[in-house]
């Protein structure tokens, strides 16, 4: 059987999916890999509190994830960004503490980037839809 990839999107798009032209998430098989999620506003500018971008950021992700019939459980790979890993740790920690509490927590990959188009964080996952059981 061949497998056909599938592009997803949330209910709610921000104006950033088609203004660059990519697509929110792609189904391969039973894996969703989800593009890098920002603390866009619905307009696609950035949210300038640091904090409210992180938390909007994972807003985005969840939309992204729900149209895709996951949910944060579900994620097996998450790759984040960020403009000033040292300064922004602590904030990341409380919002992902917010998000994450309690394990079995995601493999995680910290990367510090010069350049996220006016963003200070960003956020990318890969997901395994859930299978019910027969």
């Amino acid at each position: 059987m061949s497998l056909h990839n599938k592009t997803i999107f949330p209910a709610e798009r921000h104006a950033l999916y088609e203004a660059h032209g990519y697509s929110a998430a792609v189904q391969a098989g039973e894996l969703v890999f989800i593009s890098g999620q920002v603390g866009s506003r619905d307009d696609g500018t950035p949210e300038p509190d640091f904090r409210v971008q992180v938390q909007r950021a994972f807003d985005n992700l969840r939309a992204v994830l729900e149209a895709a019939g996951c949910t944060l459980d579900d994620i097996v790979d998450v790759t984040t960004f960020h403009t000033d890993p040292e300064e922004q740790f602590a904030t990341i920690m409380e919002v992902k503490a917010e998000v994450f509490p309690a394990a079995p927590y995601p493999n995680w990959t910290a990367v510090g980037v010069t350049w996220l188009a006016g963003f200070d964080f960003e956020i990318k996952v890969i997901a395994q839809i859930p299978t019910v059981a027969n």
